[in-house]
Parts: C-alpha cells; structure tokens; sequence
C-alpha cells in the first residue's frame, strides 16, 4: 500500500509533463500555422480577399465587423481586412531587410573586431558601445530623417540600428570558438589564418547568431511598424500595418476595431516569430542551443 502511495505522485507529476508538452506543441503549431496564413497574404492576398485595398466606398465607411467584412471598414469605406492582407508584405519585406543588413553588416564587423588585432578591435568596440547605448528607436527614426521617408528607407534604418548587437555577439563567438582546443590545434598543423577561420571559426560561431537573428526580426516588426505609425514610412493611401494603426486613432472612440485589428495583428505576428525562433534555438533533446 505504502508502495502504491508513493508511486501515486510521480505518476501525476509525469501525467503533467506529458500535458504541458501538448499544450506547448499546440501552441508551436498555432504559431507556424498564423505564419504559414501571413506567407499565403505575402504571396497571394487576393485568394483571402477580393476587394481593392485603395478603393473607396463612400457608402460603406465605418461598419462594424461582419461576416462581409471581417475587420470592418475604414473612413473611407475601405475594407479594413483587405488592407491589413495586402500590407502584410510591405511590412514583413521591410523587417527581412533589416534583418538583413544588421546581421551582415554587424557579422562583419563583429568578425573582423576580433580577428584584425587589439587596435582594430578597440575602435570598432567603442563605436559598438555608442550604437548600443543609443535606444534603437530613437537611431531608427535619426536615420529614417536623414534618408528620407518611405518603407524602403524605414527597413535601412532598422537595420543600421541593429548592426550594433549582431556585432557584438559575433565578436564574442569568433573570440569563444579561437580559444577551443580544435581550433588551436589546426593552427599547430600548419592551417593559415584564413584557412582556420572559413573552415573552423565560422563554421562553429554561427548558431547564436542565427538564433539572434529570428529574435531580431520580431523586433524589426515593431520598429517598423512604429516608424510607419510616426508617418516615416509609407506614405497614405498605400497599406502598411503601423500606417493603418495610426490612420484608425482617430476613431478610436466610436470604432476602436480600426486600431484594435492590425494592432492585433501586429502582436500577433511577433509572439508567432518569437515562438518559432524558440523553435529554432532548441537541440532535438529540448536544451537551447
């Protein structure tokens, strides 16, 4: 009986695991499957919706959300849904080339902080401390002004705002993986210093970098869209999901669904990026990378 008694609470122990494993490999499928239907807006908006994003309907203006209308309509009568659908791609593409130029450029930096010698590396160290002291934000829309206005300029902005942390995490990998055992021994043999870093530093300095970069691209999904909400990035009537936050403050009062839908969305979105980039850093046996 004592027996029977003990075993009982490692039973219900195990009996949870197993359930909070399921809950969270729904929750993994529920994020795949949103950005699986945010991939399907990118390629082909018009098979979630028929209307025309910029068209009008003075007729129309300001439903309420409806079976016709899922998201409502606009002040101008335009389908509020259609709109969000259709600058699911602007936005997305403006955080992929963000994401872009902060982890190649900020690779480059951080790798060649750490391999061309102490002068080098402190320059470039201190001018990564001053990027990284700056708030992102606030460098992104210094540089939006500077280049100007517009989606395209919004993403260079994020993505110069970023190369600060992708450099220094790149510089403390390559400086981690030069001190392992293997990579000393390569050099013993006679492998030259490019041969040692293409073939065995890179190679090994990678992973976090590329787990940083999926974190990072959630982030870029915020400043985007909070540079379209300041009016930085594309300018009216084209959609873009900051863009339509800000066009539906004004109605915040009588019609919050203009806010309150692509702001959703927003959110969305980057809890999906988040939860698949966890995804992404996990081992097969669970750990993190």
């Amino acid at each position: 009986m004592s027996r029977i008694t003990e075993e009982a609470p490692v039973a219900a122990v195990r009996t949870r695991g197993v359930r909070g494993s399921s809950r969270l490999n729904a929750l993994d499928a529920v994020a795949i499957a949103f950005l699986a239907f945010l991939a399907v807006a990118i390629v082909a908006p018009g098979l979630l919706s028929p209307y025309d994003p910029l068209e009008a309907v003075p007729g129309q203006t300001l439903l309420a959300p409806s079976l016709e209308h899922l998201f409502g309509t606009d002040y101008l009568g335009r389908d509020l849904f259609t709109r969000v659908v259709h600058g699911t791609g602007r936005t997305i593409f403006a955080s992929f080339v963000a994401v872009l130029l902060g982890l190649g450029a900020g690779s480059l930096l951080g790798l060649v902080s750490a391999s061309f010698g102490r002068a080098v590396d402190t320059a470039i160290s201190r001018i990564v401390d001053v990027l990284l002291s700056i708030p992102g934000l606030l460098l992104s829309m210094v540089v939006v002004v500077a280049l100007g206005f517009g989606t395209l300029n919004a993403a260079i902005a994020v993505g110069i705002a970023s190369v600060a942390t992708f450099a220094r995490l790149m510089r403390s990998e390559v400086l981690r993986v030069r001190s392992l055992t293997f990579v000393e021994s390569a050099r013993h043999i006679g492998a030259g210093p490019l041969t040692v870093l293409v073939r065995h530093v890179l190679p090994n300095s990678y992973g976090p970098v590329l787990s940083m970069t999926a974190l990072q691209f959630g982030s870029s999904i915020l400043w985007i869209a909070a540079l379209s909400f300041l009016g930085y990035g594309a300018p009216p009537p084209q959609p873009e999901w900051g863009l339509l936050v800000a066009e539906g403050r004004e109605y915040i009062a009588s019609n919050p669904s203009l806010t309150l839908f692509p702001g959703l969305v927003i959110i969305l979105t980057v809890l999906a990026v988040s939860r698949v980039s966890g995804l992404v850093a996990k081992t097969p046996d669970g750990a993190e990378r």
